[in-house]
Formats: C-alpha cells, structure tokens, sequence
C-alpha cells in the first residue's frame, strides 16, 4: 500500500490527525495494535480545553460534544476542609469542557468510519524502516499476513509504550523524567456528581480529586501508595477513605455506588526531545507524559495535533518545508510550560515525606494562591490553556 501519511495509533491522537488530514484531502492510513473496542474501553481524561473543542469542530465531529459536554466555569480546591473556588470565567474570560476520552474516541472512530477512511486494528508487529532516510515504509502483520505501507510520513501518536520513540536511534533523542512516590486510585461510578465543578482536594492522609464524565457517572481519585493492590479496595473502603478526605458539605452530599471500573494509575513527568527525527514526527504521549493533577494530557495530544496538521497541509499544499522544519520547537514549547504547571500542581496538592519547613512553605503558597488575584489569574490562565 502507499500513503502520504502512516499513523500509528489510533488512540485520540491519532484519530484526530487522521480525521483532520482526511478533511485537507491527504491520504493516511491508521496503525492499531489493539481491537477498535479495547481503544474504547480505555479510562482516561474528561477535562479539555478550548484548543481541544475547537480541534473536534475543525474536524467535524464537534456536534456531540457541545450537545452533551459540561462547560465548567471554574474549580474549586480544597485545604483541611475548607473550600476554595478559582473562577476561571471571571479571571480569563475562558473556560473548560469535561467531556469524556472515550466519547472523543467513539467520535472520531465513527467519523472516519464514515468516511471510509482506512483504520486497521489488530496490526502486529508493527515496524518502522528508513525513518532517517526519504522513503520510510511501515510493516506489520494483519489476519496472519505480511503487509508493507510506503509514505512520505510517520506520525508516532502510540503512546508512551508504543513503538514509534523506541524506533529512534538513541543518539538522536534524549528524555527527561521524573516518577512519582505515589499513584492514584481511581473509581468510576454511576452516580450523580458530589459537585458541579471538580474539587482537588489537599489533605494530611492525601490527595484527593472529585471529578465527572456526566451529570450521572462520576468519577473520583485518592492518592495511594504504588505498593497497593487494587483488589485490597473493595468500594466500601474506598468510600471511607474519600469521605475522610472532603470537607463537610462534600462528605454530607456524596452519592456513593457500586464502581463500573477500578485502576491504579502511577504518576510521572516526562518529556523526550526533539518530537521530529528524519521523517518520524511524535505526537502525544508517544513523546510526553504529564502528571494528570493539570488536566493536560489529552490537551497536549491536541496541541501537537494541531501544530502537526498544519505543518502537513503547509507541506503539501504550498510547498512549504517550514512548519515540519519548527514543528518539534512550536509544540515543545508549549510542553514544558504544561510541564510545569502539572509539576507545580501534583507538588502543591499531594502528600510527600516532608518536614516541617516544607508544610509551611505549602501552606504559604496556597494563602498567596487564595489570596492573590494575581495568582489566581496565572493558575486560571495555565489550566483553561496557555495561548499559542
């Protein structure tokens, strides 16, 4: 087969891409290791911001969003019991929008379904030849047979464990990271939400994070040791545990309920750099992984998306090598300030060994934080999403 552009991975990010590259008219082919049902099964994100909305619009798969998304005019976090709000509308004029990893997946799939546009699930083997080179090829295994694509392209959107950053040679990128002492335990329910807006939720015994999908799934998170065994929680102590870390009116109103999906999910920072090496472009987790305290995962996976898919159209349309020349530097840019913010957050509202200096010092960022409109406005600005 030959192509202009072979994606691999058929997760948001790649779709996105996909389905945005479609609607330019330039060809692409999508790689998937897993069944088009496993990628729906996947639990992640629900907060996006307006890049993100805007993306799905662009691509044509917008109108379910707007239908059934919550738009959060801001959050609301809480210390010792005692909640605070950030009002994002007030202080940027901006908003959020929590609406579900998996319905922007289920979107994008049933666009391009639509479309006719090729997704082959259950490739194996996946691998990536001449991607220093003018002529990069992808090979795999489909229904028991070998398969070639020739392209001009390689769009890595794998994620973290994928094969596209492990195809680099490892003198051409270097990482960063940083693993967190803990991870959180996180519980899908079907039951009305404790709050309209999410609360984050500092606390002696941990982190906290009351969060939804929709007016009736919630979803909620604890900070737990990486040691824990999911199975040692049944739903009645992870209630208890909760309970113990809200404050009052959050604890009175919480509708508990039998859970539809438990995982432990580690925390880490990481970033690996350039996101363009010969004809490969990264995008997504496939080069970057954030905390998920900032709510900037599936975000980033769009910024890059964004700046990807231009770059692309400005190469085939016009002629033009520049976009895919600035690519890695525009949208690493705009990582590590999301880094950052992410960074900033997990610190500011987890538990760590600390001493007493330490709480002091934590105590004393969250009274500016409460206190100052400056601050308020530079954390208001940073979650809605820093401007391009």
């Amino acid at each position: 087969m030959r192509t202009q552009v072979a994606i691999i991975g058929a997760g948001p990010a790649g779709l996105l891409l996909g389905q945005l590259l479609h609607r330019h008219g330039i060809d692409n082919i999508i790689l998937e290791r897993q069944t088009g049902a496993h990628v729906l099964g996947r639990i992640r994100a629900g907060v996006i911001e307006q890049v993100a909305v805007d993306l799905m619009d662009e691509a044509g798969v917008g109108a379910r969003m707007h239908r059934d998304g919550l738009v959060h005019d801001g959050t609301q976090i809480c210390v010792d019991g005692v909640r605070q709000r950030i009002d994002f509308k007030a202080l940027t004029g901006k908003t959020v929008m929590v609406y579900g990893q998996t319905e922007i997946t289920r979107d994008l799939m049933d666009a391009r379904a639509a479309a006719g546009a090729p997704t082959i699930y259950e490739a194996r083997d996946v691998t990536l030849h001449d991607i220093l080179g003018d002529e990069p090829r992808v090979t795999y295994q489909a229904e028991g047979k070998a398969a070639e694509i020739d392209c001009d392209f390689i769009a890595g959107c794998d994620g973290f464990h994928g094969i596209s950053r492990r195809s680099v040679p490892a003198k051409a990128i270097r990482s960063y990271e940083r693993v967190y002492p803990f991870g959180w335990l996180g519980l899908l329910s079907d039951t009305p939400p404790v709050s309209e807006e999410l609360i984050y939720v500092r606390h002696a015994q941990g982190f906290a994070l009351c969060s939804m999908r929709s007016p009736t799934r919630s979803r909620y998170y604890i900070q737990c040791s990486l040691a824990e065994d999911v199975d040692a929680w049944p739903d009645d102590r992870f209630w208890d545990e909760l309970k113990v870390r809200l404050d009052p009116q959050a604890r009175d109103r919480i509708v508990t309920g039998p859970s539809i999906e438990k995982s432990i999910a580690p925390l880490r920072s990481f970033v690996a750099e350039p996101m363009r090496v010969g004809r490969l472009l990264l995008a997504g987790d496939a080069s970057h992984i954030v905390p998920p305290t900032g709510a900037k995962g599936l975000n980033l996976a769009a910024s890059d998306v964004r700046y990807l898919s231009q770059a692309l159209l400005e190469h085939y349309a016009e002629k033009s090598s520049a976009g895919l020349e600035h690519y890695s530097a525009r949208a690493l840019a705009r990582v590590w300030k999301a880094e950052r913010f992410s960074w900033w957050m997990t610190m500011l509202l987890h538990t760590f060994p600390e001493t007493a200096f330490d709480q002091k010092m934590h105590r004393a960022e969250l009274d500016y934080l409460f206190a100052s409109r400056a601050a308020a406005t530079a954390f208001a600005e940073n979650y809605v999403g820093l401007p391009f």
